[in-house]
């Protein structure tokens, strides 16, 4: 390691930053690439800038997805849904139509759409979030794909041609409770919309509302499949019942996650 290597990775670690030396090298691939100063981008990553808004990027399932500054950042513990995603069309036939709802930088779409073309299947997918920074970011992700990405709330911001037609729904809502977001690390607390974040009194906000449309606008043994804690799993799992869905929960023990599929008739 070069003496100019180990003052990044001893002002990193004097952060905090957990994973120092990958960062500093990072950091100093991006100040090349970009031509922006080193010391700039590590008084940023200092400060609490996420590492990803530095770069521009985001490892997703094996992917580089390009994220933005007040962009939501896609977490490694979210690629278990979109293996359990790939899993349920993989057991359907034809052509699949898959929305990536609340898409934020359009990272679930694109990892899912990628597994499925490697394999060589054909898929419909689109996308759609509320927040017009996290449609421009989806679309310079998605667009060479030919996915179209919609600006607006949830189902209202979809093609009415789409209704009756979703085999697989994405939708990565925001889950934390309102007052939980105090205690949330200060890059996501700080750096990170409020909206992509915060599902208000018990986390499940958003979800309901995605649950109270989802049945119209699944195809028949269409699935939702959302992101829980573990803790919410039973609580959305009775609101499934409530909107006519059959729900399960599923987990992961590798990625610390729960993802809640809801699935119609």
């Amino acid at each position: 390691m070069s003496a100019r290597s180990t003052d990044v990775v001893a002002q990193l670690r004097s952060a905090g930053c957990v994973f120092a030396e990958d960062e500093a090298r990072l950091l100093i691939a991006a100040a090349a690439e970009t031509g922006t100063p080193l010391e700039v981008l590590i008084a940023q990553r200092v400060s609490g800038t996420p590492l990803e808004h530095l770069l521009g990027w985001a490892e997703f399932h094996g992917l580089r997805v390009m994220v933005a500054p007040g962009v939501f950042v896609p977490r490694q513990r979210t690629t278990f849904l979109v293996d359990e995603a790939a899993d349920l069309i993989r057991s359907r036939t034809g052509h699949p139509v898959v929305v990536d709802l609340c898409c934020g930088s359009g990272a679930l779409g694109l990892a899912l759409m990628t597994i499925l073309r490697d394999e060589s299947r054909q898929v419909t997918l689109a996308a759609a979030d509320i927040d017009p920074v996290a449609v421009d970011c989806a679309r310079r992700n998605l667009t060479p794909l030919g996915a179209p990405v919609y600006e607006g709330d949830l189902f209202e911001a979809l093609p009415v041609d789409l209704r009756g037609c979703i085999d697989i729904l994405l939708c990565n809502t925001p889950y934390v409770p309102s007052a939980g977001i105090a205690q949330m690390p200060p890059e996501a607390r700080d750096h990170e919309p409020r909206t992509a974040l915060d599902g208000g009194s018990d986390g499940l906000d958003i979800f309901r509302r995605v649950a109270d449309a989802a049945a119209s606008w699944l195809a028949p043994g269409g699935h939702l499949l959302i992101e829980t804690s573990e803790a919410q799993g039973p609580a959305a799992i009775s609101v499934l019942a409530e909107r006519g869905l059959a729900g399960r929960v599923v987990q992961s023990d590798d990625y610390f996650a729960t993802v809640v599929i809801g699935t119609r008739d």
